[in-house]
């Protein structure tokens, strides 16, 4: 039977972590990863803090990196996607696609263009149990926060399995979703059990205004696991 060559649409985030590991495990061949750098902050479609570290993700699992920069226009940014992943040798792509109508359709539609196959492993799956699965398996931390209730002491926060019982609890104290779908907030993963070499940060900066905020990574190495 065929291996399926696949790439995956990582921006770093615990869920496209997810996606990609859940590849893996099918034993696909994960080709490419495919980060979209997008100008608009508040991109539609896209993560944006801290993508420049999914070079050292690259590196780090032996994943080639392909970037494709986008001004972040609604729509256009779509279509910027899709110029990239037409030109690469792939069967389909994998996304981390939770609970958002509006990045599904538009990932299934470029699919379907480029007559390709979509896989969203997460989609409509537990998102408290993705959490609480990420928090176990990765080391990730809370890179920007847009939501009451989550304060400046999260951002750069690692969340793992001492400390997201309480994270839980605000989340549903508050109303803030559990997969962080209304951008509530956004993470980015340092370790993941495919990763050769866990990523390090030497150097950073938070940017808090009172309500909202980013933690910002100015200078980060691969360092050994064990």
């Amino acid at each position: 039977m065929k291996t399926l060559k696949v790439a995956a649409l990582y921006s770093g985030g615990k869920d496209s972590t997810y996606a990609l590991w859940w590849a893996l495990h099918q034993g696909w061949e994960v080709k490419y990863l495919v980060n979209v750098v997008s100008k608009n902050k508040e991109s539609y479609m896209f993560h944006v803090p801290n993508v420049e570290l999914t070079e050292l993700v690259s590196q780090s699992t032996g994943i080639p990196l392909v970037r494709v920069f986008t001004k972040g226009e609604k729509e256009k940014e779509v279509l910027d996607l899709k110029k990239a992943l037409e030109k690469l040798d792939i069967d389909g792509i994998v996304s981390g696609a939770i609970a958002s109508e509006y990045q599904r359709k538009r990932i299934d539609h470029i699919c379907e263009e480029l007559n390709i196959r979509s896989f969203a492993p997460l989609w409509h799956k537990d998102q408290e149990l993705i959490l609480r699965n990420a928090a176990k398996f990765f080391e990730f931390k809370i890179v920007s926060i847009s939501a009451y209730g989550l304060g400046r002491e999260y951002l750069g926060k690692t969340i793992d399995e001492s400390n997201v019982e309480e994270l839980i609890e605000i989340m549903e104290r508050y109303g803030i979703n559990k997969a962080f779908e209304g951008g509530e907030a956004e993470t980015f993963v340092f370790d993941a059990p495919f990763f050769k070499k866990k990523i390090v940060v030497v150097d950073y900066e938070i940017f808090w205004d009172g309500k909202t905020g980013v933690y910002i990574v100015k200078d980060a190495k691969l360092v050994d696991k064990y």
